[in-house]
């Protein structure tokens, strides 16, 4: 279910506020420990749902690309929470691969608290609450756009082709033993499964 723009702030006044948080964040003097520690986090955040939907996906060449996408996503959620002092509200609908990157940032909660603190601003993100049903043309779209032009289309990609290419890997999981998108699998990890590994 996507939140519905009826009861949020206009787009450009989100817009407007996300650029002044991104700035203020930017500038902090903790960013650039905290953008690298993000990217560190590169061999834990990676899942069978998220990222992988990009094409020709390499998450050494698209990180810095992603993490400039979810830095930018947690700024407009952080600008509609501090209009609307709803958290469900400021889960606006945001893309699967940026929202997983903002996974691994919120994942430096020390560095993330800290500058957050400096700057004024509270960064939203629950799990149980969270849209990754974005579509072009959606308030979160109208909001980005209005902010920093058009988003990515490698990033940003629409929820239906999202499922789209989610199917499509199901079948190529399922051929080599996993099910329910990673969740699942027949490996039993014995000593005939594992003789062609060398230690």
């Amino acid at each position: 279910m996507s939140t519905t723009s009826n009861a949020l702030p206009a787009a450009e006044r989100v817009a407007e506020r996300a650029q002044e948080i991104h700035a203020a964040i930017e500038a902090d003097r903790e960013f650039s420990a905290f953008k690298a520690a993000s990217l560190k986090y590169d061999s834990d955040w990676q899942c069978f749902t998220g990222s992988v939907v990009v094409a020709e996906y390499d998450q050494e060449k698209d990180k810095h690309g992603l993490f400039a996408e979810g830095f930018k996503a947690l700024c407009l959620k952080a600008a509609v929470f501090e209009m609307t002092d709803d958290e469900n509200a400021a889960e606006i609908p945001i893309a699967v691969p940026v929202d997983e990157m903002t996974h691994a940032m919120i994942a430096q909660p020390q560095l993330l608290a800290r500058i957050t603190a400096r700057v004024g601003v509270p960064i939203i993100h629950q799990t149980d609450q969270e849209h990754t049903d974005w579509r072009e043309g959606d308030y979160t779209d109208q909001a980005y756009r209005a902010a920093w032009g058009e988003p990515p289309a490698r990033f940003w990609i629409n929820t239906a082709e999202v499922g789209r290419r989610l199917k499509w890997l199901d079948e190529k999981y399922a051929a080599m033993g996993f099910r329910k998108q990673g969740q699942a699998h027949s490996f039993r990890f014995t000593a005939e499964e594992l003789a062609t590994v060398a230690v």
